[in-house]
């Protein structure tokens, strides 16, 4: 069975379709009791529209029973709840799902959802969720970050990802039978997270609280590519699972893999991973995931898991292993698949909980590494990239 993409019908307007009023998708708890109180509203109010945006769906105020018809009223000419556009959606045949949306300004970016293998209505189902249009960084074994990087995402247009996503599974259910199907969420699609900072924890917020979605700490998590700064400042303000990017096990390999490497080298960036665990915090997060593409030749030695045992010795930790998701271009191959459960059996018999990540997805270009929008790149990154692979093809003639 094929690929099936479904073409969305949007307005010919811009994206933003607010027409002045305030967007309420995205507002805090402590926001929208601001914003209610401004119109003359009691507090309380705050609560009751967060249920009806994120746990039902709803974006008419009109539908909102429990509220006043002088309410309902007042709230249709100052507000309303507009997430980001879909221009389309694809579902692959393996059951993952891709939207792409267009945001304010026009770019656009990915979001993929990830279904449990067995099938089940309510099991589990995993939204990967971007934070930027485009990656301000540029790992070279990932295509987003060839497209190279345009801004940051607003808070609605992080949290309006899961919103659309949630409410692919409520379009023909009556209201007051209608309920979240994502029930895990990972920060793991275009952008890194923590250089937007104030929006991605705004959004994981909305995903935690009860009123919201309601989700479970642990199954909310924030992947980095290594900002340790803002890894220490994450620690203190909200408790949600963690990921790093790491891909290589020392700092040499890793400054080719991961350019930021060179500013934040793998000392510091255990050392903050330590502390992610091992925080001031009574919470205490019980261990951090380390993700690693195995790339052919490059990083997938037995030697470069010895020296992964070595440089995680100390950090409890459980490694995903990620096959390698071919782009155009790419300098890199897979590593095959003996090379991955050889490496993995390194890992496990030092002690590692190791898993190795089933590619999904891949059919619609919704595996890790291939989310690509379009982006107005402020960087030239794209440009560059695109020069580059010229001059590898002009070589090869």
């Amino acid at each position: 069975m094929n690929a099936q993409k479904i073409p969305v019908f949007t307005p010919n307007s811009t994206t933003d379709d607010t027409q002045g009023k305030t967007n309420l998708l995205g507002m805090s708890k402590r926001e929208l009791a601001a914003f209610f109180e401004q119109l003359g509203e009691k507090a309380f109010r705050a609560t009751q529209v967060m249920k009806w945006i994120y746990q039902f769906g709803v974006t008419d105020f009109y539908q909102m029973t429990n509220l006043s018809k002088k309410l309902q009223e007042k709230l249709a000419n100052a507000a309303c709840v507009v997430p980001p556009v879909v221009k389309f959606k694809q579902f692959s045949e393996d059951g993952t799902r891709k939207w792409v949306f267009e945001v304010a300004g026009g770019s656009l970016v990915e979001t993929v959802l990830i279904p449990a293998e067995d099938g089940k209505q309510f099991g589990r189902k995993t939204l990967c969720i971007s934070s930027q249009v485009g990656c301000a960084l540029d790992c070279s074994f990932c295509s987003t970050g060839k497209q190279g990087f345009e801004r940051d995402l607003s808070a609605s247009e992080i949290i309006g990802q899961l919103w659309v996503a949630n409410q692919s599974y409520m379009e023909d259910v009556p209201v007051n039978e209608r309920q979240n199907h994502v029930t895990n969420v990972v920060m793991m699609g275009m952008g890194e997270p923590l250089l937007n900072y104030e929006p991605v924890v705004a959004s994981m917020s909305l995903m935690l609280d009860d009123n919201a979605f309601g989700l479970s700490k642990r199954r909310v998590t924030l992947s980095t590519s290594g900002i340790v700064p803002k890894m220490y400042d994450l620690a203190k303000d909200i408790d949600v699972a963690l990921a790093i990017s790491l891909h290589a096990p020392n700092d040499k390999l890793r400054d080719e893999l991961v350019p930021i490497n060179k500013k934040y080298p793998l000392a510091e960036l255990i050392q903050a991973a330590k502390h992610y665990v091992y925080d001031e915090n009574p919470r205490h997060k019980k261990h951090v995931t380390i993700e690693y593409v195995m790339l052919a030749g490059v990083n997938d030695t037995d030697t470069h898991a010895h020296e992964l045992v070595a440089l995680l010795q100390d950090l409890p930790s459980k490694i995903n292993l990620i096959p390698f998701n071919p782009f155009p271009h790419a300098p890199y191959a897979r590593s095959s698949n003996n090379r991955i459960h050889a490496f993995a059996a390194i890992l496990n018999q030092a002690g590692f909980v190791c898993t190795i990540r089933q590619t999904r997805g891949d059919d619609i270009d919704a595996a890790c590494g291939q989310l690509v929008g379009q982006v107005a790149d402020r960087t030239r990154r794209s440009a560059k990239w695109q020069e580059s692979v010229a001059k590898r093809q002009n070589a090869q003639l």
